[in-house]
C-alpha cells in the first residue's frame, strides 16, 4: 500500500480505476485475451470522448485524469510498469498520457462542420480548481455537489499526505512543469439533503431544507454523521455507518435539517485541517462552487466553522470554465494564467461571525459523534 501511495498519490481503494479494470479483465469473457492481442483498449470518459471525436485516431488521456487510475507514476507522468505488472494489466491497452492543455487532437473530418482542435482535457475537480483561479500554491476551492471535493494547489511539488488525503496531478500545460494538488473527498453532502427529501419525506424539494433549518436557532444538540457509504477523507473507513446522536425529545425536524447542513460544513473543516497540516499553509479564504452554495445558511456556517471567508464566483460552473480557460490559453485566446485570474469575479462573500469558543465547542461534539460511527460494522458481513 505504501508503494502505491508514494507512486500514485492515491490509496488502495475500489473508487479508482485499476481494480475495476482488473475485474473486467478477469470476469468478462475473452476480455483479457482481447487486451493482450491489442483488440481491447482502456480509458476514462475523456479518453472515450476523444476516441469518438477523432473516430478512433487518438487514444489519449490527460495527466490529471491518468493520475486517478492507480496506474500512473505522478512523479514521472508515465504509466508505472511495476504497478501494471502487479495488477496484471497489459500496458499496451492504456492510452497515451498527454498534457492537460495544448495541441492534443483534432476532430475527424466530416464529423462536424469543420475540423476542430481539441486543446484541453482536465479532470472534473482539477478543472474547477483552474476555473476558480487557484493557480498558486496554497490556494484552495471546495465544490459542494452530491459530495464535496476540496483541492489545494501545491504548485510543482508533490506533497505526500500524512493525514489521509490524496496527492494528485492538478494539470500539466504543454511545455510547463506539472502542477499538483492535495485532495480531500467527502461523499455525502447534497446527497444528505436528498436523503431527507426522498427517504424521510421531510420536504418536497431540496431548497426547502434551508427554510426548515432556519425554523430553529441551532441544532438542538443533534449531530448527524452521514457515513452512509463509509467515511472517506480524512478517515477512509468503508465500514463506518451513519449516526444521528445527541437526540432528546426536544429535537424536531428543523434541528435534524440543521444538523444535515452542519454535517457538510464539519466534514469540510476536517478535510481543511488535514490539508493545512500536510501543507503547512494556513488558508486565507476558501473559494466555493456547486449547487449547495445557493444555501446562505450553509455557507455562513461554513465560514464560521473554518474561521476564514468563504467566497463564491459569478460563474458558478467552474469546471466548464476551467476547461474553457485551459483551451483558450492553448490556442492563444488568453495570454496566460493571469488572464484567468483577471477574468474571475466575486459574486458573494461570507465572513466568519460565530464566537470562537462556540465554534470550538460544537466542533468538539462533532468529532465525538464521528467516533460513534468508526467501529460500526456488521460482523456477519465482514
Amino acid at each position: 500500500a505504501s508503494r502505491v501511495q508514494v507512486c500514485t498519490g492515491l490509496r488502495l481503494d475500489p473508487y479508482f480505476s485499476a481494480s475495476k479494470l482488473v475485474w473486467l479483465l478477469n470476469h468478462v469473457p475473452a476480455a483479457r485475451a482481447m487486451a493482450e492481442a491489442g483488440e481491447l483498449l482502456f480509458g476514462t470518459v475523456d479518453t472515450w470522448l476523444v476516441w469518438q471525436l477523432t473516430r478512433g485516431k487518438r487514444h489519449i488521456i490527460d495527466a490529471s485524469n491518468a493520475s486517478r487510475t492507480l496506474l500512473m507514476n505522478i512523479h514521472t507522468g508515465t504509466w508505472d510498469e511495476e504497478l501494471c505488472t502487479a495488477w496484471d494489466i497489459p500496458i499496451a491497452m492504456l492510452p497515451e498520457i498527454v498534457p492537460s492543455s495544448g495541441d492534443l487532437a483534432t476532430t475527424a473530418s466530416g464529423l462536424l462542420a469543420a475540423e476542430i482542435p481539441i486543446t484541453a482535457i482536465l479532470g472534473d475537480q482539477q478543472a474547477a480548481l483552474f476555473g476558480q483561479g487557484c493557480l498558486e500554491a496554497g490556494m484552495a476551492k471546495n465544490t459542494y455537489g452530491t459530495g464535496c471535493f476540496m483541492l489545494m494547489n501545491t504548485g510543482s511539488k508533490v506533497i505526500h499526505s500524512q493525514h489521509q488525503l490524496l496527492s494528485t496531478v492538478a494539470w500539466q500545460q504543454s511545455g510547463q512543469p506539472t502542477q499538483y494538488a492535495l485532495e480531500g473527498s467527502v461523499f455525502m453532502a447534497g446527497a444528505i439533503v436528498q436523503w431527507l427529501r426522498d427517504n424521510l419525506k421531510m420536504f418536497d424539494s431540496a431548497p426547502e431544507v434551508e427554510e426548515l433549518a432556519n425554523s430553529v436557532e441551532d441544532n438542538g444538540g443533534a449531530y448527524l454523521v452521514p457515513a452512509f457509504s463509509g467515511l472517506f477523507a480524512p478517515y477512509w473507513k468503508s465500514d463506518a455507518r451513519g449516526a444521528l446522536v445527541g437526540l432528546t425529545r426536544f429535537v424536531n425536524r428543523g434541528h435534524i435539517a440543521r444538523a444535515v447542513l452542519e454535517a457538510t460544513a464539519y466534514q469540510t473543516r476536517e478535510v481543511l485541517d488535514a490539508m493545512e497540516a500536510d501543507s503547512g499553509v494556513q488558508l486565507a479564504e476558501l473559494k466555493v462552487d456547486g449547487g449547495m452554495t445557493a444555501n446562505d445558511t450553509l455557507m455562513q456556517f461554513q465560514a464560521d466553522v473554518l474561521g476564514v471567508p468563504v467566497v463564491k464566483p459569478v460563474v458558478a460552473e467552474t469546471t466548464a470554465l476551467g476547461g474553457a480557460d485551459a483551451a483558450g490559453i492553448a490556442v492563444g485566446f488568453w495570454k496566460g494564467e493571469q488572464d484567468v485570474i483577471d477574468n474571475w469575479a466575486e459574486d458573494k462573500r461570507w465572513e466568519p461571525q460565530m464566537d470562537q469558543a462556540e465554534v470550538d465547542r460544537t466542533y468538539r461534539l462533532w468529532k465525538k459523534a464521528v467516533t460513534k460511527t468508526l467501529d460500526w460494522v456488521d460482523d456477519d458481513v465482514r
